[in-house]
């Protein structure tokens, strides 16, 4: 009865400490805020408290029904179909030219070690957050929600343009113009054509992951091994119907030179989104030690093995010059005569679009319910529903901006603002690897790993800078050889240090450190600084106004969600005392009473 009392007291508590972020006591809040920032922006949390205590506040734990071919599966149907069919056209024609391959060779790597990353954290920490959980974990509230912001940006912004690409391929498909599909309206440009069957389709997956993540997940399964089927179609076509020839003409392999190839990179890394989505099932994963490596690890490299052959076929088919920006591979194949398999890789590609959606849908809500969890966002966006185990209302609530945004706005718009955004990231999670293998982990002190990730970002810095500005020789050699100087010396004074930390044998961990996180590092940097200035400023721009909701709202919400449970830690601890004494005063009675008797 008392424990019933004393939830009753909490629960009204919350609520009222809940109420009053909107009410009079707001403006309190907000003359406290500096304070509360002190006290919250570098606040972190123990992996068994965020796998505990912080799920606990979802209601119903998810269902653990996926494998790792599910995993895998869900990995390459995330990222196949969005790189290829969303961005190559644009980077052939303005950009690589026939060396689209290798722009995509350098975002495989930096994904791949990127996605070491990930699979590490997911290993130790096994919860649907992502990125957002790793970085609260390793630095702290502010850089967590900082993350998990740009993330669900990411996902967001990428489903709409996704969603949109869809309509084009489907209309290739019937033998109509992109646009076909599309009604024009009399708003500024970018924003004056809309997409109805976009947001349709929005709306039709929105309700399948609300139904169940297990019967999604085989759906998703039937439509990647179709697709991977597919893509094998386009490349042995395409081989078979291309030239050699048509890789070196009219101006050779690399007709912008080298630059613009490394440039390529950072936009086809738009490509890649869709494995950190799969570290977002770890809740849901059997085994998850075993399952999260294979199926993180390895659908990034299938993926990215396939992207390279998926853009060589194309540049054979044709000259690079001659390759359409939208719906690039049916208007290809149109080109050299085969009208009928442009309209079926429309269809396949449509098909396979509606896969990487559905993944990216999949890993946006459980984001969005995570950070839900944290109560930076209102916490009725982190229940998950009893009865399907699923996270319903993070999912139609991201489920509607999506298709609000798929109804109105372009792809160009879009694609830079994700790669940025994806980028900064993967440098984020990067970072905090190093900092949790060698401080919290191997207890090195905090300063000189700070000091080593600081180094190590100036070099690529000055290095990506040199590179960008076009600076002599000596530039790129002082800053790059720094850069591998910089790693060398810290694996030689750090390695026994780390040692002396080992992990659980039965944990996997990312081999070789500090070199797949710290290149990982280099590389995200390299990207971002290839990327155009209206990129940053949008970043600028989208940074300031989260910073803002986390001042005006987060900070304050969690700030008194931390006094309530000192409160409830108090008032149980209060409860045992008080029962404590109760039973000690009876145990004296009946000791007095058999004195009593004896006598």
């Amino acid at each position: 009865m008392a424990s019933g009392t004393a939830d009753m007291q909490i629960s009204t508590t919350n609520t009222a400490n809940n109420s009053n972020i909107f009410f009079p006591n707001y403006l309190n809040s907000l003359f406290q805020t500096p304070h509360r920032l002190r006290k919250r922006m570098l606040a972190t949390w123990t992996p068994d408290q965020e796998l505990n205590q912080v799920r606990q506040r979802s209601g119903a734990d998810m269902k653990r029904k996926l494998k790792w071919y599910d995993l895998m599966a869900l990995g390459i149907g995330g990222m196949l179909g969005v790189g290829v069919f969303v961005t190559t056209g644009e980077v052939i024609k303005e950009h690589s030219g026939p060396a689209v391959f290798i722009s995509y060779i350098v975002a495989g790597i930096a994904a791949l070690l990127s996605s070491l990353c990930y699979t590490e954290f997911s290993v130790q920490i096994p919860v649907a957050g992502g990125a957002f959980s790793y970085l609260r974990l390793t630095f702290g509230e502010y850089m967590g929600y900082f993350a998990g912001a740009n993330i669900l940006m990411e996902y967001v912004l990428s489903n709409a343009a996704v969603a949109r690409t869809f309509t084009e391929y489907l209309s290739s498909a019937f033998g109509e113009s992109p646009d076909a599909w599309r009604i024009g309206v009399g708003l500024m440009k970018g924003y004056n054509k809309l997409d109805f069957p976009a947001v349709a389709l929005i709306l039709l997956l929105t309700l399948c992951l609300c139904h169940s993540t297990k019967e999604s997940s085989m759906l998703n399964l039937v439509m990647t091994v179709f697709h991977v089927v597919f893509f094998g179609f386009i490349i042995i076509a395409g081989f078979y119907n291309g030239s050699v020839d048509n890789l070196v003409t009219p101006n050779g392999l690399a007709p912008h030179g080298i630059r613009p190839i490394i440039d390529g990179a950072a936009i086809v890394y738009f490509g890649y989104i869709g494995y950190d989505s799969a570290s977002t099932m770890a809740e849901e994963i059997q085994n998850p030690s075993k399952s999260l490596p294979i199926g993180i690890v390895g659908s990034v490299v299938i993926t990215s093995v396939l992207y390279c052959l998926m853009s060589l076929s194309l540049c054979l088919m044709i000259p690079y010059h001659k390759i359409e920006l939208k719906a690039s591979f049916s208007k290809a194949f149109q080109s050299i005569g085969w009208k009928w398999a442009g309209n079926v890789v429309g269809a396949g590609a449509s098909l396979g679009i509606v896969a990487s959606l559905l993944v990216a849908m999949l890993g946006q809500a459980r984001y969005l319910c995570v950070i839900g969890r944290a109560r930076l966002v209102p916490s009725w966006l982190a229940k998950v529903h009893p009865s399907t185990g699923t996270p319903l209302n993070a999912t139609l609530f991201l489920g509607l901006c999506t298709a609000s945004i798929a109804l109105f706005t372009d792809l160009s718009i879009v694609l830079e603002m994700i790669s940025i955004g994806t980028l900064v990231v993967y440098y984020l999670v990067a970072n905090a690897l190093i900092y949790r293998r060698y401080v919290i982990i191997g207890n090195s002190p905090p300063s000189q790993i700070l000091l080593f990730l600081f180094l190590l970002s100036l070099s690529a810095i000055g290095f990506s800078l040199s590179w960008k500005y076009k600076h002599h020789w000596w530039g790129l050699s002082l800053f790059g050889g720094s850069t591998l100087i910089i790693i060398a010396l810290f694996q030689y004074m750090k390695v026994p240090c780390l040692a002396q930390a080992a992990h659980s044998p039965a944990a996997w961990s990312v081999p070789y450190m500090p070199w797949p996180p710290a290149l990982s590092i280099f590389l995200n940097v390299f990207l971002m600084t290839t990327l155009k200035k209206l990129s940053f400023q949008r970043f600028g721009i989208w940074t300031v106004l989260i910073t803002l909701f986390y001042m005006l709202y987060g900070v304050h919400q969690t700030y008194q969600a931390e006094e309530t449970e000192m409160i409830s830690v108090d008032h149980d601890r209060d409860q045992v005392d008080a029962n404590s004494s109760v039973q000690q005063t009876k145990l004296d009675n009946i000791q007095v009473m058999s004195v009593i008797s004896q006598v």
